[in-house]
């Protein structure tokens, strides 16, 4: 079968639309991945007297931002374009930071943390106009269920440093 035999996709949104919402989930997957990166980097290496708590913790949120990863990659391809998967990829499209060199202290890491899951609902975010002036519901509903646990544990991580 060629590539002539394979229909054009025609979902209802345009391919600029597509394209451009294909390009804003790509950022949300290299923040997502690099937090997810950056979580599963902070337990291994956290230590001190909140060590027992803290660590449990970090593998519940690695855990879920693992498997944050693959919807969000499903959506771009369901858009017809191909989902960034390379260290490199990523590392150009992230927003986030790279984890420092020398594991920062516990609560540093719940610091750095707290931003990172701000800023994976900011690029979440930023993508709302376009899905909503597209029609894109699929892609919409994605991003508030982002929106949901990023802002969420946002707020738990920050409760720790108030404490």
């Amino acid at each position: 079968m060629s590539n002539t035999d394979v229909p054009a996709i025609n979902i209802g949104i345009s391919e600029q639309d597509r394209t451009a919402i294909a390009q804003g989930l790509s950022r949300l997957l290299a923040d997502t991945f690099t937090l997810y990166l950056t979580t599963h980097n902070f337990h291994w290496n956290v230590k001190g007297p909140h060590f027992n708590s803290l660590h449990a913790m970090f593998m519940e949120q690695y855990t879920e931002l693992w498997n944050a990863v693959d919807p969000v990659a499903e959506r771009i391809r369901s858009l017809g374009a191909a989902a960034p998967g390379s260290y490199a990829q990523f590392g150009k499209l992230t927003t986030l930071p790279d984890v420092p060199d020398t594991p920062p202290s516990a609560m540093e890491m719940v610091r750095i943390l707290v931003k990172g899951h701000e800023g994976v609902a900011r690029t979440a975010r930023e993508l709302f106009p376009l899905a909503d002036k597209a029609n894109d519901e699929p892609t919409a509903d994605l991003l508030t269920q982002r929106l949901t646990v990023h802002e969420q544990t946002a707020w738990m991580l920050r409760s720790i440093l108030e404490g």
